[in-house]
């Protein structure tokens, strides 16, 4: 198997989701390790802007041509930005999960990192579950 991709400007959930802080926002998605075990994604479901999410609580759901899967808040805030692009095409999560493959964007609620893992951590515990 490849290596994962991932980029150390993020943090990221034991649930394999990713969060990048752009100051008053921040952009969530799932990580290269997860759509490497999805497979290829054929749909994505996320809520609306407004909706509140809650840091662990299912925020949407993934299915690929494998499995279904729930998707996990990486922290807890306001739903501001949805990637409608997804609808159509959700193999960007496949193509760039850390670009145009992004989720949404929440407006958080405290701090946004709080526990989440570095990069090197993250990748720790990547190895040590494969």
């Amino acid at each position: 198997m490849a290596q994962s991709r991932i980029p150390d400007d993020l943090r990221y959930s034991e649930q394999d989701e990713w969060a990048r802080s752009d100051g008053e926002s921040v952009t969530v998605g799932i990580t290269d390790y997860a759509q490497e075990q999805l497979g290829d994604v054929v749909f994505v479901e996320l809520p609306g802007v407004g909706t509140q999410l809650t840091r662990g609580a299912a925020f949407g759901v993934i299915e690929s041509v494998k499995a279904v899967s729930d998707l996990y808040a990486p922290l807890s805030g306001e739903v501001i930005a949805v990637n409608e692009a997804l609808g159509s095409r959700p193999e960007l999560v496949n193509e760039d999960c850390y670009g145009e493959g992004w989720m949404l964007v929440v407006r958080p609620a405290g701090d946004p990192t709080a526990g989440l893992l570095d990069a090197a951590a993250y990748a720790k515990y990547v190895a040590d579950r494969a």
